[in-house]
């Protein structure tokens, strides 16, 4: 399975689309030579009520819940931003998964899968994908190989859609910026999936903090607690990396633990607050109720002092074990009294409400939103870019993993400049290839000991 499988693909001619280069003649010097890459010129174009051409990489739950939230941009229920949008291209590493999706998506909209839809199968289906003619490409794998599909989007002129996190580990991270470099100088929209900042009750929330309702800050305080998620069996046929890639969850290569899956939200509003990334962690974290050989290497709880420059300080939870406290929320303390982020609420000194927001998510619930948002600043022709704030929140997620991995104090531009890579990306090709991270004779993974691993 080293190349890409193609099952169907599309007759359409994968060059530019009708939006193409002679209706951008602004961007060709007065000598005839082009400015830059005829993908630039598509991207920069204002799609109005054009069809947007979409591909999709990645079709777990995630992936295919995207790519419909990405379609209901065109029904009235959910704010249409005035235009159509046709899915041309998937792939995923696994063909029952790319048909699951398939089927998943034209249950809600069969109107808008082209009749020719590439379907493309193995772990480097992602470049079927980017030699398409889609406009906007959704990154929606396993996180650890994001950093490579995103440089291959930029690297093909498509606005992206990614999910957070964006990457494993810091070379990842740095990958990211690099890339999303790229995307700005050629005029590509980047989103990332970090969907409080499109939920219209957080940037209400946000706006009266950063404007000085509760005072300066002084503590804040961020949970992602609840009792884990799904597993996988092993099955006899299948090789190491399959079975990894099927529960990518449980292993860092591919997930970033927990607390870079799932807590990077919460690390990620506080950083929005503050409007700034932490200088420095400590915390501590393990497996308790993790023992077995199908647990992969994550912990299952982490606790972690992030410290911003200027001293404010951010304690944060994170675990996966059942019959607990479970809150997903965030909070932050001020010098004039305190706000419940998560439920746009803020109290003054003595604990009374003085404000809470109206605001309706219902449809504008961030899933869904960030679509609504993305599509409607293309029709118009403007480039989003949130690529940068979505690698350092990333890198914040990182960086606390960092500090309960070691049981040391951690600094941000020691995290950031890490060497330590968990996977060679560019190399796994195929299920068949050796995956980077080996059981021992027990079925047991290695896991990270405080005190012993390094961070180098």
């Amino acid at each position: 399975m080293a190349d890409a499988k193609p099952q169907t693909q599309s007759t359409e001619d994968a060059g530019p689309s009708r939006r193409s280069f002679l209706k951008n003649s602004s961007m060709l010097l007065a000598g005839g030579t082009v400015v830059s890459q005829l993908n630039v010129a598509r991207a920069a174009h204002a799609y109005g009520s054009d069809t947007i051409k979409l591909g999709l990489v990645g079709c777990g739950g995630r992936g295919t819940q995207a790519a419909m939230q990405a379609m209901n941009t065109c029904l009235s229920k959910f704010g249409s931003t005035g235009g159509e949008v046709e899915l041309v291209a998937m792939a995923d590493a696994f063909e029952d998964r790319l048909q699951g999706s398939l089927r998943g998506i034209k249950s809600k909209h069969s109107e808008r899968v082209s009749e020719n839809v590439g379907r493309f199968v193995g772990l480097e289906s992602y470049k079927d994908v980017m030699n398409s003619d889609c406009d906007v490409v959704i990154l929606a794998t396993p996180p650890g190989f994001r950093p490579l599909h995103f440089e291959a989007a930029v690297n093909a002129g498509k606005h992206v859609f990614m999910e957070k996190p964006v990457a494993t580990d810091a070379p990842g991270v740095r990958r990211v910026l690099a890339a999303n470099e790229v995307a700005k100088k050629k005029g590509l929209a980047v989103q990332v999936g970090l969907q409080r900042h499109h939920e219209f009750r957080y940037k209400e929330c946000v706006q009266r903090l950063q404007d000085g309702q509760i005072g300066d800050f002084v503590m804040a305080r961020a949970y992602w607690n609840g009792s884990g998620v799904w597993m996988n069996a092993r099955k006899p046929e299948q090789t190491e990396t399959e079975y990894q890639m099927r529960n990518w969850y449980y292993f860092n290569w591919l997930c970033g633990d927990h607390i870079t899956e799932q807590h990077i939200h919460n690390l990620d509003v506080i950083n929005w607050v503050m409007q700034g990334y932490p200088v420095k962690a400590q915390g501590q974290g393990g497996r308790q109720v993790r023992t077995g050989p199908d647990s992969g290497q994550i912990y299952d709880h982490h606790f972690v002092e992030f410290t911003y420059d200027g001293g404010t300080t951010m304690l944060s939870q994170c675990r996966h074990q059942p019959n607990c406290w479970n809150p997903v929320s965030e909070f932050i303390h001020g010098t004039n009294g305190w706000c419940d982020i998560s439920g746009a609420k803020i109290y003054d000194r003595n604990n009374k409400i003085v404000w809470q927001s109206e605001a309706d998510d219902v449809n504008g619930k961030g899933w869904q939103q960030e679509h609504i948002d993305l599509f409607a600043e293309l029709r118009k022709g403007n480039i989003p870019n949130e690529g940068d704030y979505g690698a350092k929140s990333t890198m914040t997620s990182i960086m606390g993993r960092m500090a309960t991995y070691s049981g040391k104090v951690v600094e941000w531009d020691q995290c950031l400049n890490s060497t330590e890579a968990l996977a060679d990306f560019d190399s796994i090709t195929s299920l068949d290839v050796e995956a980077p991270v080996q059981p021992d004779e027990n079925m047991k993974y290695p896991i990270a000991t405080p005190g012993k691993y390094k961070v180098s």
